[in-house]
């Protein structure tokens, strides 16, 4: 009990103990230099009857009983000893004197070797043998001042936020399971990170450099070519994604019961691109379709629309664009619908455009607003509306983008059964803006014929995601499900994605994801994904030293447990996150704090032995030249033609503008 009359007892004991210590140790000395003391007469009768009497005991019977006993009596002294904490003293002003007077006290008995008379031997001892003592006793009452804390390891507090993870491999015929270990308390343990049902969604964030693609991403791609999945891979720098799915491809064809075919669009690499149309009559089955195609268009060219979608001029903007599309689609049975023929239709003079619009009727109700500012010549209003249209769309006016948009050398259904895909769309970091825009087109309409019950499964590979406009997103990752279709986002951050989709839509697209992985990340996205972590239960220590003694409370509290300075600091290849499980395979442990480990040579060796993607023709500028050429003159007959249609049919000269 700490009470003052049992401290002052123990100390008592303690310095009796000592003192007794001492005594064993003067009496050894008189016993083993006895001739010495008689000889600096230093002897009497009594201290002889005591030696007599004690070494009948059989203390002094070996040299080395009873200088072990005064050791352990001085032991015993310093065990019940309790010194002031030093928080500043350390092991090593502790560890010197300790050793150092061991080794003396033990190793004194040489000294009876050395060449030298019986008395000088006698005082080299007994000092040596007293240093040894005393340095032991010093490095002893030091022992009992250290402060035992463990405040100095891990000043992050990692170790508390530590906690278990998934270590089982759970596969099936969707999985992407990806080998990790991760830090459980003060062990390295291996764990899996287990995405059972990549149908959920899969959002990979990471700022540049943090391992999204090389840790992630290229592992879905991988595996699920591997397990027999149709693919889209949206490459942001083709074609480091591209090679990896053509090469696997090449490598797993066994595993598809129809062999798919490999399709790249590239408008940078004309030799090495496929052609496809985006707008495919067959594909668009209502005017809907081609309102779709149209915002999906405009926004992707004009991110700040985004924001403001509902106003006046954006909307005219959308709905001249769906109508010239919708127009075409229906003129001669969609011969000449395209992009490129809607970029060139979209520039002819406003009297012979809207005459020539006005001869659809499903699009009357949209050309109305237009044709009426045009009769009264409110040419402001009509400039506001029109010409913002027509400037935005007039940048993806080039004669490779019109080469790969003009004709359809594959569909883009890529889930087909009887006709499976792999299909990669690469951008270019410094065209990002146009050619975003017209990718974003292709994947609107992939979705469209995707999201399909009966079709194969598929998996949909964003790299940068935010690069492109994608609308309903958020309606593809909660419907396609059911579908057997796979969604995997990249992105850098909530940020990215809130300023090029505005926060509604980056909320609802980041809290609907199932499954998310996360390498480094900052600000408001750390924060919000600590949160999904929740708490844990950690250990809590405080310590107080004052001069009468120290304390020491320890607790337990719910604190989080991956706090967001954690994300924030994660390095290359390290990740956190959660993945959802299925009711067949279910998964208690889905957080995860692990580094993603990869086979760095064995990959290397990989790449080594990759093949290039091969050309798909042999093309001259002047062929893709006269392409360009072609449409303008295709644009030119169609107006010409029905010009004279509506001037030589009188039913239809009221459709006739003049200004």
């Amino acid at each position: 009990m700490q009470t003052g009359e049992n401290t002052e007892g123990l100390r008592k004991i303690i310095d009796l103990t000592r003192k007794a210590s001492i005594g064993m140790l003067c009496l050894h000395s008189y016993y083993y230099c006895y001739h010495s003391f008689k000889q600096w007469g230093l002897t009497h009768p009594i201290s002889e009857r005591l030696l007599v009497n004690i070494r009948d005991t059989g203390l002094f019977n070996e040299f080395y009983v009873s200088k072990v006993f005064a050791l352990v009596l001085l032991l015993i002294s310093l065990i019940g000893a309790k010194g002031r904490k030093d928080d500043k003293l350390r092991m090593a002003q502790i560890g010197w004197p300790l050793i150092i007077g061991l080794v003396s006290y033990a190793g004194s008995f040489f000294v009876f070797y050395l060449p030298f008379n019986e008395d000088t031997v006698s005082i080299i001892y007994i000092s040596v043998t007293s240093f040894g003592f005393i340095l032991i006793l010093r490095g002893g009452a030091l022992l009992s001042r250290l402060l035992k804390n463990r405040f100095d390891q891990g000043v992050f507090n990692h170790l508390n936020e530590t906690f278990p993870q998934e270590e089982r491999y759970l596969e099936n015929e969707y999985s992407v399971n990806l080998p990790a270990q991760y830090r459980l308390k003060d062990t390295i343990r291996k764990s899996w990170i287990n995405i059972i049902n990549p149908f959920r969604a899969l959002l990979v964030a990471g700022t540049p450099g943090s391992g999204k693609s090389y840790f992630v991403i290229r592992h879905v791609i991988t595996q699920h070519i591997s397990k027999g999945f149709s693919m889209f891979v949206y490459d942001f720098k083709y074609d480091d994604l591209s090679r990896i799915a053509y090469n696997t491809l090449q490598n797993n064809l066994s595993g598809y019961k129809v062999k798919p075919e490999f399709y790249t669009i590239n408008f940078d690499r004309l030799s090495h691109t496929h052609r496809c149309n985006p707008l495919e009559p067959e594909n668009m089955l209502d005017i809907t379709d081609a309102s779709e195609a149209a915002r999906t268009i405009m926004l992707g060219l004009n991110r700040e629309w985004i924001k403001k979608q509902g106003d006046f001029f954006v909307e005219s903007s959308i709905n001249f664009l769906t109508a010239i599309i919708w127009f075409l689609k229906k003129y001669r049975r969609g011969k000449y619908c395209t992009l490129p023929h809607v970029i060139e239709l979209m520039q002819v003079e406003y009297e012979k455009l809207f005459t020539v619009l006005r001869t659809e009727p499903e699009i009357e109700v949209l050309v109305n607003p237009f044709v009426s500012a045009l009769v009264k010549k409110a040419f402001d209003q009509l400039e506001g509306q029109v010409a913002s249209a027509k400037i935005t769309i007039a940048r993806l006016s080039s004669p490779q983008l019109y080469y790969v948009l003009s004709e359809s050398e594959f569909t883009l259904d890529l889930n087909n059964p009887d006709a499976p895909k792999i299909i990669c769309m690469g951008n270019n970091p410094q065209k990002q803006q146009v050619y975003g825009a017209v990718l974003s087109l292709y994947i609107s309409r992939i979705v469209k014929q995707v999201n399909k019950k009966g079709k194969l499964k598929s998996s949909l590979v964003f790299d940068e995601f935010p690069t492109i406009y994608f609308n309903g997103i958020d309606n593809l990752i909660a419907t396609a499900r059911s579908n057997k279709v796979a969604c995997c986002l990249g992105v850098q951050d909530y940020s990215q994605l809130r300023k090029d989709y505005g926060r509604e839509q980056a909320d609802v697209i980041m809290n609907t994801v199932g499954n998310f992985i996360s390498g480094q990340v900052l600000g408001d996205t750390a924060k919000q994904l600590s949160e999904r972590f929740g708490r844990i239960i950690q250990n809590r220590e405080s310590i107080s030293i004052n001069s009468s003694g120290t304390s020491l409370s320890k607790s337990t509290q719910l604190d989080q447990a991956v706090p967001s300075s954690t994300i924030a600091s994660l390095s290359s290849g390290e990740f956190v996150g959660m993945v959802a499980d299925t009711p067949e395979q279910k998964i208690a442990l889905k957080a995860f704090h692990a580094e993603i480990i990869n086979d760095h040579s064995a990959l290397k060796r990989e790449e080594e032995s990759y093949q290039p993607i091969p050309k798909v023709r042999e093309i001259t500028q002047e062929e893709v030249e006269e392409n360009y050429r072609s449409i303008k003159r295709d644009v030119e007959e169609i107006i010409r033609m029905e010009m004279e249609r509506v001037f030589d049919t009188p039913e239809l000269g009221h459709l006739i503008i003049r200004s």
